[in-house]
């Protein structure tokens, strides 16, 4: 039997024989993988890449103030450096898969890490709004690919037995940025400067820079077509569902002509691409990832996952600062916990799940994570911090009880070949559930307040005597002074009991989406013994 022919089956137990096989060549079996020297700094070095992306994601909404002031902007002016920033990555993102099937993967993250160092310099030195916005844009657009693709490297340099511990690295990449970024920002802004929550990435990406251009290895190119249309209809549909959830507080939802517009250009250019998608006979993105009952699952188990994190992180620092009067620095001491639980976690899940099925380690994280919104329900401005730390710690807990089985599960039934398109589809769920549930929490906090505050005013009468001797206490020459205490905490009342609303909500989504878990597959016993076949 000739050599270049030659086919031989080998019996590989998934508990580590299964490890010894080089995936030479194009991937083939999704089971294959790449042997890596120095794996370890490798792995190290993808997730400092993965950490430094989602860390900018919250690090500059801290020192928003504090760059208002100095290059002398509007609150409204101020949104387009968080707007650029998001909407960019989102557009990008779902290039992420086509740039590395045609380039390879090594050249689009190395570059992606380059360009999101450089701009994070610039966006530091930028004196003028124009700068920071534009820059912050070129940032967005050059970060997009480092999670995604980190996730999809990580695949392939490990064997399957170990895609548990492999996505328990990158979940702390991808979660550990939002949790960390307020206090870290916080704390830079106070002690240093806002420039600084951007100088902090050129330390980070030229050393992940350096490590991966001498270590990571390369995937062979694919001779695929861009299909322009396909990209321009889903970069519309996401770009202006983008900026109408980013925007749409601001002005005041479908009261504003600006929202009805982007509401109508996302829904066309959405049904656009679906229409083309499936029509095409070589589309922007493969139908082929809708075909695996999984990864289609797993991916809208995502976008709630999105909802849940982002939305409640969303809420504790500005409840915590402006409701209950903590520092900055203060908040993210307290916050930090939530960080803590989410490591512990991840250390923990990829040994449980390979001892049973990953789908009851999800049912255990969902349910931790609504007894731990239902904890927040019970907050009381009068309440000291360690119900926010005790909640904290336990959410970090479940978020990463099912995260981990959920990154591992949605690839495991998907080709090796569709990875790069499937960790972009990914964490775009991820990104938009993130920007819904942010946008829907802060609508309905204010909607909430306003509601609870005229409620409660209608009770202010001259027989209320508690009201009365409250503004009698507070009043120094005239009974204005007492108004405006009583005023104040009126306000301050009814803001906590929409925050509570808001984790009341969470919770009931979080209790709904378990029954999703049985549409999953049964995944295969990692230990049993498969059939492979190499080519010699």
């Amino acid at each position: 039997m000739s050599h270049a022919g030659r086919l031989r089956t080998i019996s590989a137990g998934l508990n580590g024989e299964s490890g010894q096989e080089e995936n030479t060549g194009t991937p083939g079996p999704q089971k294959g993988f790449t042997r890596v020297a120095n794996h370890g700094l490798l792995t190290v070095a993808v997730m400092a890449a993965s950490i430094m992306q989602s860390l900018d994601s919250t690090i500059a909404n801290v020192a928003l103030p504090k760059m208002q002031g100095e290059i002398s902007a509007t609150q409204d002016q101020m949104g387009w450096v968080l707007t650029s920033y998001i909407v960019a990555s989102a557009i990008m993102i779902p290039l992420t898969g086509w740039l590395a099937g045609r380039f390879g993967r090594k050249p689009v993250f190395l570059i992606s890490i380059a360009g999101f160092t450089i701009t994070s310099a610039l966006c530091g030195m930028s004196g003028t709004l124009t700068q920071i916005v534009v820059f912050r844009l070129l940032q967005g657009m050059s970060g997009a690919a480092l999670v995604p693709l980190s996730q999809a490297l990580l695949f392939d340099i490990n064997p399957p037995e170990n895609y548990g511990k492999a996505m328990a690295v990158w979940g702390m990449g991808a979660t550990m940025g939002p949790i960390l970024g307020p206090a870290l920002g916080g704390w830079l802004t106070e002690n240093y400067s806002w420039h600084w929550v951007f100088y902090i990435n050129l330390p980070i990406g030229l050393a992940s820079f350096l490590v991966l251009s001498a270590l990571m290895p390369n995937t062979e190119k694919q001779d695929r077509n861009f299909d322009f249309f396909g990209f321009l209809t889903l970069s519309l549909g996401i770009g202006a569902l983008q900026m109408m959830m980013d925007r749409g507080e601001l002005k005041d939802w479908f009261g504003s002509a600006e929202i009805i517009s982007e509401a109508v250009l996302a829904g066309l250019g959405l049904y656009l691409f679906m229409v083309h998608m499936f029509t095409h006979d070589r589309p922007f993105v493969s139908p082929a990832l809708f075909k695996d009952r999984n990864f289609i699952t797993c991916s809208i188990y995502m976008f709630l996952v999105g909802i849940i994190l982002f939305a409640t992180l969303s809420l504790l620092p500005p409840m915590l600062q402006h409701n209950m009067g903590y520092p900055v620095e203060t908040t993210g001491f307290i916050t930090a916990p939530r960080g803590m639980g989410s490591m512990l976690s991840m250390f923990l899940v990829s040994r449980i799940a390979m001892k049973m099925d990953v789908r009851l380690v999800m049912a255990v994280g969902l349910g931790l994570t609504a007894f731990t919104l239902w904890q927040m329900t019970q907050f009381s401005l009068y309440m000291n911090s360690w119900p926010v730390i005790i909640s904290g710690f336990l959410q970090g807990v479940g978020i990463s009880l099912t995260y981990v089985p959920l990154s591992t599960l949605a690839f495991a039934t998907l080709a090796a070949d569709l990875r790069n398109e499937g960790t972009a589809f990914f964490n775009l769920m991820r990104n938009i559930g993130s920007a819904v549930g942010i946008s829907i929490v802060q609508f309905l906090l204010i909607r909430n307040t306003q509601i609870m505050h005229a409620t409660m005013t209608e009770h202010i009468m001259p027989y209320n005597t508690g009201s009365m001797a409250y503004m009698a206490i507070h009043a120094d020459t005239s009974s204005l002074t007492g108004l405006a205490g009583l005023n104040a905490m009126i306000t301050n009342q009814a803001a906590m009991i929409g925050y509570i609303n808001d984790f009341y909500l969470m919770m009931v989504i979080t209790l709904a989406v378990i029954p999703l878990l049985l549409i999953l597959k049964k995944p295969v016993n990692p230990a049993a013994k498969e059939e492979v076949v190499v080519m010699d």
